[in-house]
């Protein structure tokens, strides 16, 4: 059953975009990402340990150090230009916890916010407050073919390749957060985000609303959150949170929308108690 539902995530990820050749210095290739982040073993155990046993440790027992090695053997001592979804199967596997109904919250364009708001799994669980990606989040790594070591001088960017370390790690994290999710998602947005709150191509549109399970959701809320000061561009029944709307709507869901949910404001608003934008939730 496993194996069929790996094979599942995989579909959309078979072909990749033709990539820029990197520069080469003294032999060795210089890519246009930054390099392997510092500590990257140290700091991803630790942080699993952390999740296990205090974040989150309703999820039982997980062995930090096997979780570890599944991840680096994804990606070290490959061409880190081919680097697929399925490399990391088997650190998946081991990694993988329930994401508890009612609790999955997605988002794009206000990563700490909501980061912010879900407070480590009180509130929300989102992606990036499961055990998977606190192993990615905030983070940057990549191998190198014939080197069993980490590249901590350059890694490859998007555009330079689609098939790097950490966008095939982003792309099966986000397949697999999305089939986990259940009962009423949450979806946050940013109304003053440049180009539209809702862009139609990204992990969002292109991992996880394709992967939602429609016999497992009841329903679907979005929050458009516009910055404290910043243009309202977009908002709910406009622009491209209409597109994700209708969208939704096409594929049988049943959809909320609420612009500036005041939850969220109130959160916002502690920076700015006196500016304008605040004065709904001031006392």
């Amino acid at each position: 059953m496993m194996k069929s539902f790996f094979l599942s995530l995989l579909v959309g990820f078979l072909f990749s975009k033709d990539y820029v050749k990197p520069t080469e210095i003294d032999g060795k290739k210089k890519w246009k990402g930054e390099g392997t982040t510092p500590n990257l073993e140290s700091i991803v155990i630790g942080r699993c340990y952390e999740y296990i046993r205090i974040v989150n440790p309703s999820i039982g027992e997980k062995n930090c150090t096997e979780i570890w090695e599944a991840f680096k053997k994804a990606f070290i001592n490959k061409d880190p230009c081919n680097i697929l979804p399925s490399d990391y199967e088997l650190f998946i596997n081991l990694a993988l916890h329930t994401i508890p109904p009612n609790k999955s919250l997605f988002w794009e364009n206000n990563h700490l916010l909501v980061t912010s708001y879900s407070d480590r799994t009180r509130r929300y669980m989102p992606l990036c407050d499961t055990l998977i990606a606190s192993f990615g989040d905030f983070l940057n790594w990549c191998g190198q073919a014939n080197d069993t070591g980490f590249n901590y001088d350059s890694c490859p960017n998007t555009e330079e390749c689609e098939n790097n370390a950490v966008e095939s790690f982003w792309k099966i994290a986000s397949v697999t957060y999305a089939k986990q999710s259940s009962g009423v998602i949450y979806v946050m947005l940013n109304g003053s985000a440049i180009g539209g709150a809702y862009p139609v191509k990204g992990f969002f549109a292109d991992y996880e609303v394709p992967n939602f399970q429609k016999d497992r959701i009841s329903r679907i809320e979005i929050w458009v959150m516009d910055d404290i000061g910043g243009p309202d561009l977009d908002s709910c029944g406009k622009g491209s949170v209409q597109i994700l709307e209708e969208r939704l709507k096409t594929m049988g869901y049943d959809i909320t929308c609420i612009d500036n949910y005041k939850s969220v404001l109130l959160l916002k608003c502690l920076d700015y108690l006196n500016h304008s934008d605040c004065s709904i939730v001031s006392y």
